[in-house]
Formats: C-alpha cells, sequence, structure tokens
C-alpha cells in the first residue's frame, strides 16, 4: 500500500518492475514494441495503449479516446500537435522534394530564422537529433581547444551517445557518493547545484575542453538552477580556458522566443537546440559564435549526415520560428503556474502534500513539502508509487502523461483557455482517485 503523505487515506501501488513488464501487446518484430524506452506506459484496466492520432493538445488511443496531452512529444511539440502552420510548411516542402542532397535556398532560410533568436550565437549547424548535436558541440570544443576532457552534469541528461550517457538520472555514478570523481574515458561528472565542487573540479582539472550545462536539470525531475550558480560555473570554465556549451535541446525556446540560457542571463560559446524548433519533426540544431564555428570552415572538425538540413526539416523550422514570435509567452508562463497551483490545492483538499518543481510550461510532481534543490535530494524525494498511480489516474481522468519516477507536464505554447480547465479538473480528478 502507498500511503499519501499528509492523510490516512491509502491507494493500491503497481510494484516496481522492469518497464518492459507493463507492455501487453504481442510484439513479433519490434523490440519491446518500440524504439524508445521512454515511450514504455503501463496498461491501465487491461487495455494497452496505442495513439491512433495526435492533434493540437490532444491524443486520441486505438479506440478512438482523447486525452490531453502533457507529454507533448517529449516537449518536442512546444505548438501543439500537428501545428497547422508547420504542418502547410512541409507539406509544400515535401511536394518539392524531402531529399535532394544538394544545397536548397531553405536551409540558409532556416540558418537565418535559427540565428536571429539566438543573439551572438549566429552560425547554425542542422542535425537531426539533440544527441548528435551534443555530440558535435562536443567534438567543436575539443577540436578549438586541443584538450579532450568534457564535463557534465551528474543525472543530467544530454544524449544518448556513449560519451555523455555516463552519469545520467538512476546510474549508480550520479550520485556521486566517494570522494573520487565519477569519470569515463574522458568524460567527468558534476554535481548540479554545487558551487564548491566546480570550484574543486576546476582547481584539479586544467585540461577540460568544455562543460556541458542544462538551464534546468529536466531529466531528474526539473531540478532549477540556484540563483548564481550557472553565472559562477561559467565564470570558473573560461577562467580555466574550457568552453561553455549549454544543452538546450529541451529548454530552448520555452521560456521565451530564444535560448533558456540567454533569458537567464547566461551566454554560453555554443549551444544545442531541438524539439521546440522544429515542433515534432526530426531536426536539431549547433549553433555558436563564428570564430569557435570557423574550426568547420578551416577543416579542423569533421561533420556529415545525409539528412542534416533536409528540406522538410527546414521547412519545419522556419514556419516555427514565425510562430513563435507570435506567442506570448508571459501569459503562457502565468498560465501553467495557475495551473501548478491548482494541482497543489487539489492534492492538498484531499489530504496530501504534492509541490511541483521547474517552470510553467514544464514541471515534476513531487509528493513532498518541498521541492528537491539538487539530484540527492530528488532521489530522496523520488515516490515511484506515487508516480505510477498519478499516470494511471489521469490517464482515466482523460489527461496523457509521461510515465516515470521523473516524469515532467509540458504545456503547450497553443493551450486554451478550456484545455488548462480540462487538465486541471483531470489533475483534480487524479488527487480525490489516490485519496480513496
Amino acid at each position: 500500500k502507498h500511503r499519501l503523505r499528509g492523510g490516512s487515506r491509502r491507494v493500491p501501488v503497481i510494484d516496481r518492475m522492469a518497464p518492459e513488464a507493463f507492455w501487453s501487446l504481442k510484439m513479433q518484430h519490434l523490440v519491446c514494441g518500440i524504439s524508445s524506452a521512454g515511450r514504455v506506459v503501463p496498461d491501465v484496466d487491461g487495455e494497452p495503449f496505442l495513439v491512433e492520432k495526435a492533434q493540437g493538445p490532444y491524443v486520441w488511443d486505438q479506440k478512438g479516446r482523447r486525452y490531453a496531452d502533457t507529454a507533448l512529444g517529449f516537449g518536442a511539440t512546444f505548438l501543439g500537435h500537428t501545428d497547422p502552420d508547420v504542418t502547410e510548411a512541409v507539406r509544400v516542402a515535401m511536394e518539392r522534394g524531402s531529399m535532394p542532397a544538394y544545397a536548397h535556398a531553405l536551409e540558409e532560410e532556416a540558418a537565418s530564422s535559427l540565428a536571429a533568436h539566438t543573439k551572438d550565437l549566429s552560425k547554425v549547424i542542422f542535425l537531426n537529433s539533440g544527441s548528435e548535436a551534443v555530440h558535435l558541440a562536443c567534438r567543436t570544443a575539443r577540436a578549438v581547444t586541443g584538450r579532450r576532457k568534457i564535463v557534465k552534469m551528474a543525472a543530467g541528461y544530454d544524449g544518448w551517445f556513449d560519451d555523455v550517457a555516463f552519469g545520467n538520472a538512476g546510474s549508480q555514478e550520479a550520485l556521486m557518493g566517494s570522494n573520487v570523481r565519477p569519470s569515463n574515458g574522458d568524460t567527468l561528472l558534476l554535481r548540479f547545484n554545487d558551487v564548491a565542487d566546480a570550484e574543486l573540479l576546476f582547481s584539479e582539472c586544467n585540461d577540460v575542453a568544455a562543460i556541458v550545462l542544462e538551464p534546468m536539470m529536466a531529466n531528474a525531475g526539473c531540478v532549477v538552477a540556484k540563483p548564481g550558480y550557472l553565472e559562477h560555473v561559467v565564470s570558473l570554465a573560461r577562467k580555466r580556458g574550457a568552453l561553455v556549451i549549454m544543452d538546450e535541446v529541451l529548454m530552448g525556446f520555452r521560456l521565451h522566443p530564444g535560448l533558456a540560457s540567454h533569458h537567464l542571463g547566461i551566454s554560453p560559446d555554443l549551444a544545442t537546440v531541438g524539439k521546440a524548433i522544429g515542433n515534432g519533426y526530426a531536426v536539431a540544431a549547433l549553433v555558436g559564435h563564428p570564430d569557435i564555428m570557423s574550426a568547420f570552415e578551416d577543416k579542423r572538425v569533421a561533420r556529415a549526415g545525409t539528412y542534416n538540413g533536409n528540406p522538410v526539416a527546414c521547412a519545419a523550422v522556419n514556419a516555427s520560428m514565425k510562430v513563435v514570435d507570435t506567442i506570448d509567452y508571459t501569459a503562457l508562463r502565468q498560465a501553467g503556474d495557475a495551473l501548478r497551483e491548482t494541482i497543489r490545492v487539489s492534492f492538498e483538499e484531499n489530504g496530501a502534500d504534492v509541490v511541483t518543481s521547474g517552470y510553467g510550461t514544464v514541471f515534476t510532481l513531487w509528493s513532498s513539502r518541498s521541492a528537491p534543490i539538487d539530484y540527492r535530494e530528488a532521489v530522496q524525494k523520488a515516490d515511484p508509487s506515487f508516480s505510477a498511480n498519478m499516470h494511471i489516474a489521469l490517464r482515466r481522468a482523460g489527461v496523457m502523461s509521461m510515465f516515470g519516477t521523473y516524469g515532467r507536464h509540458y504545456i503547450s505554447a497553443r493551450n486554451s483557455a478550456p484545455v488548462m480547465q480540462q487538465l486541471a479538473e483531470g489533475f483534480a480528478s487524479a488527487a480525490q482517485q489516490l485519496a480513496v
């Protein structure tokens, strides 16, 4: 049984098990029934979940039931599923040829549209995924500095390539429980929100090529940076000759029409963007200062990719940037923050303490009175049974969400007042279900 904190009522729990154990469909060829492990969701009332359609703020299952969606392509469909402007631009591009192999005008047009939102990071290289963008950023930093070491945040997610996949949330290394700094080849881990650890690292290691930072530790449960932390780490890196890479694949364009780091007062040397820049189409980019990106022009850095900068991806970027410029970000964040407060009150009225961490457009729900300030606290406060039952209760209330202990809830830039009300009612229903 799982006891709701702050109350005496109980709800049944889902036992811990491998995610694949939830999947009941008989898949003969597709490994585990999915191509990305993050897509696993449990059966509810004996029924598996398959998406039949996604449009606007909604997804429909194979039986035609509609859900308000808070996963939103893991944050990729920031403008909502199948945004009409983006969809039309992609349709036109496809009619003209999706893979010509040669240079095409849309590529520079999309780069110009993106660079108009990234200030002094005015040079652009398009790729197909955030993982590729981070990988290329690290390769660039090594070529420019002549050094090998890359530092990343313990429990941060910067893609699934071997170097930066080390120390992800859930791994033993991410806890950094000993005095020996975890490392994997040329990759070192740093505790997020720990100024003393950053100072120690740069005093001990003088051959760091770059440090990869995130504006927020999203995959560890939307752990927000302490005031002044990011600025201090950037200052330390610069003093030691290391480049600063901001991984904005998730947070880019979510707080304002540009990089979250710029919005927070940070000026990186390189940044990686994805998800929101193409609103659901496979595209990412590395953006950087012209002097650093000149390493590609003089052949210090190699890059390739058949689908990089293809017309479909570029059309999606172009259209997405135009829509982004029409968004009232202040109103969007306020609506999201209002929803977060409504969720807290709904649980409080049902005898439970919950809190959210993150921002109005992306947040994590915790069964606790206070949000974690670092990964160690996140592990301590994590409640897998609460998270699992929350997902199921929301499904029953017509709200679809990510499934996992550190899952996130995304708000679309085009969520209308009725959609926000539906989400509020869904969470209120979940609070009541969990209190039974």
